[in-house]
């Protein structure tokens, strides 16, 4: 026993010492113009372009070269980009308006302007209804926007405030609340609110992932744990220790890698081995502040934006440097 056990041992630091030397912050690009605080970051699945929301506009830059490629403007207090990809369309939302901006997903032409919840925060498209679902974090509910007529079609009451929510596709979405530590599922044919699932120790759940093939919820908690969930019935599978501060979740459905990207500026990296059994291989260096992320499927590398903040004086807040918002690219 005691062998087998040195033995797993060896395999365990093997496996994460060959990760940590694998990734690492291999780009850095400058995000173009714009000041202020930034949140998400998303793939446009049409062109493979990044759109990084920061302060009052979305920065698009070519994900290989870093070029700014255009930008996104008049989107005071932005938060999420999401891609409606057969209707041509792209959506933001705008918190501090409480609206999301149209686009053409090719021209990143504005088309105009839908009125959502309160503070419209996490955006994504549900290909099973093929609707724009938008987390409201101060109303506690998701609006529900149509791309064919860019009508909201649908309001959900959460019971709670939504910080991200991810979809498996086949009928079925799940919301992070971050004030009650809890994920609830809403049925995407009814659009009403479900069952509400405990994340047992893990609180403040931000950055939210799925694995459809798995069956398996990833849920980031500010107070440092990954929560690994059964999406049909909310049990615990695991939980996983992460970073401070994280944001942001994603998982790499190829590479079976969840990446968790911490404020405290690391990016943990935990392989799936199977749908109950998971292995924390890494923590990557990244910059403070860099607490959300996107991963690219098609080149498993993934990009996190960020910036400098200027010294705090006395009880003041520190506040973002001007010029300096950047996103990160780590690869292997």
């Amino acid at each position: 026993m005691k062998q087998f056990l040195t033995a797993c041992f060896l395999l365990s630091a093997g496996a994460t010492m060959a990760q940590s030397e694998q990734y690492h912050v291999s780009k850095t690009f400058p995000a173009g113009s714009g000041d202020g605080k930034w949140d998400y970051i998303a793939l446009n699945p049409v062109n493979g372009q990044l759109y990084a929301t920061h302060g009052t506009v979305v920065n698009i830059l070519d994900k290989k070269t870093g070029d700014s490629t255009g930008l996104i403007p008049n989107t005071t207090g932005v938060h999420g980009v999401a891609f409606a990809e057969k209707f041509r369309k792209g959506y933001t939302t705008n918190g501090k308006l409480n609206t999301s901006t149209v686009f053409n997903i090719q021209t990143n032409q504005v088309l105009g302007e839908i009125k959502t919840g309160s503070k419209p925060d996490a955006i994504l498209f549900d290909p099973f209804s093929q609707k724009i679902i938008i987390c409201n974090g101060s109303s506690a509910n998701l609006t529900v926007i149509d791309p064919a007529s860019d009508k909201v079609v649908a309001t959900v009451a959460l019971g709670g405030s939504p910080e991200t929510a991810v979809t498996d596709g086949k009928g079925h979405i799940y919301v992070n609340l971050e004030d009650k530590s809890e994920v609830v599922k809403v049925d995407a044919n009814t659009f009403t609110a479900g069952p509400h699932w405990s994340l047992g120790k893990g609180e403040a759940p931000t950055g939210l992932a799925i694995d459809v093939s798995t069956h398996r919820l990833f849920s980031g908690c500010d107070n440092k744990w990954l929560v690994v969930l059964n999406a049909d019935n909310g049990h615990i599978v695991t939980t996983l220790s992460i970073g401070d501060g994280c944001d942001g979740v994603a998982f790499d459905a190829t590479e079976k890698t969840i990446f968790a990207a911490n404020g405290e500026g690391t990016l943990s990296v935990i392989q799936e081995l199977s749908a109950d059994k998971y292995l924390s291989t890494a923590t990557i260096p990244t910059r403070k502040g860099a607490r959300t992320l996107v991963a690219d499927p098609q080149t498993h590398r993934v990009y996190l934006p960020v910036a400098d903040y200027l010294p705090a004086a006395g009880n003041a807040k520190a506040t973002v440097a001007p010029g300096t918002f950047k996103v990160l690219e780590v690869s292997k």
